[in-house]
């Protein structure tokens, strides 16, 4: 297997390539309809990197038999940090396009101006890529992951809270959630156990002890139920209290098309999952635990679109097909530098 690792990662450049030259063109001709497909490509790839440093703190902290099978894949999860730079690129070039409280008018009535500001808001993105890149180099080197852990995963749930508010929920300046961030963070480890068990099984390295495989569909089972729990608990406040800014924001999300992917979200992204992982006889089988995992990742990445897309009249399928195709690749093909960097050092 190592061996076709090479041109694994060869045709994922080239398909990065290709993908990258469409998302370009699509910058050039039509701006516009590019800039909110690839913030949604990049929140969801952003779970993957800072989700895969949260497990490995976490693992340093309670050690367990989890931790050292899924370490390949979580230090390729880390190892595709280096994609944050043309991420933030494009998205700090289209931020007037996607954020309407950078504008004098909309920012002038907005009651949080004191947070959504253009200054305060770059010397937050410094914070955050000079916090994560720390991290990210201190969790590829992995000594002395023990020591930093407390402070590391405090970090690192106070960032990515306050960037996955920044990122997408402050699309809509008057939208408000206490648990907002907590719902990103919960997403995010989802995605990055789910990568790391996917990756695992694929390397085959979960076919030899199904108790291990049973405790890792458990782990998987866990924060699937606390992802969906803080969702629904967002939702439900939202229903109660009926508050026309909260409502508005829901309402573009479960009224047309986009009411059939949040259908889609709740069976697929929960309650398939939910059931496959739940029942005892099929947390061993490899295929069911490889499919209820890749089955999440997927709605990962549409729930972070069901995020960010709606209200938009701009957005198309083929700039979001791009933007997906070119994340995805570059991922894959960083990815499987790592995991061959792993089995050369074994």
């Amino acid at each position: 297997m190592t061996r076709t690792r090479p041109g694994i990662e060869h045709v994922a450049w080239a398909i990065a390539l290709a993908a990258g030259l469409a998302v370009l063109a699509g910058l050039v001709w039509m701006p516009h309809a590019v800039y909110r497909p690839w913030l949604g490509a990049c929140a969801a790839w952003l779970g993957w990197p800072l989700g895969s440093m949260a497990l490995m703190l976490a693992h340093a902290l309670t050690g367990g038999r989890w931790g050292e099978i899924l370490r390949p894949g979580l230090r390729a999860g880390v190892a595709t940090l280096p994609l944050g730079l043309p991420a933030l690129a494009v998205l700090l070039v289209g931020a007037g396009d996607l954020y309407p409280w950078l504008h004098g008018e909309e920012a002038a009535r907005a009651a949080n101006r004191f947070y959504l500001n253009p200054p305060f808001a770059l010397v937050r993105i410094a914070l955050y890529a000079g916090i994560w890149g720390v991290l990210g180099v201190v969790c590829l080197r992995g000594r002395g992951l023990a020591r930093i852990a407390p402070v590391g995963l405090i970090l690192l749930a106070l960032t990515f809270s306050f960037a996955s508010i920044d990122l997408t929920e402050s699309l809509d300046p008057h939208f408000s959630s206490s648990a907002y961030g907590l719902i990103a963070s919960a997403g995010a480890g989802l995605l990055a156990l789910a990568l790391a068990m996917v990756l695992a099984l694929l390397a085959g390295g979960l076919d030899a002890d199904r108790q291990v495989l049973r405790d890792l569909a458990r782990l998987l089972l866990g924060l699937t139920v606390l992802w969906a729990y803080l969702d629904f608990m967002q939702f439900l406040i939202v229903w109660q209290s009926n508050l026309p800014v909260e409502a508005a924001w829901y309402g573009r999300r479960l009224h047309g098309g986009w009411g059939v992917v949040a259908v889609g979200l709740v069976g697929l992204h929960f309650l398939l999952p939910f059931v496959l992982l739940m029942l005892a006889p099929l947390q061993g089988r490899r295929s069911v635990v490889l499919g209820a995992a890749g089955l999440l990742v997927a709605m990962e990445v549409v729930r972070n679109l069901w995020l960010v897309l709606p209200g938009h009249a701009a957005v198309s399928v083929l700039p979001t097909l791009a933007c997906l195709l070119l994340f995805a690749a570059a991922g894959a093909a960083l990815c499987v530098r790592a995991m061959r960097r792993e089995v050369i050092h074994a």
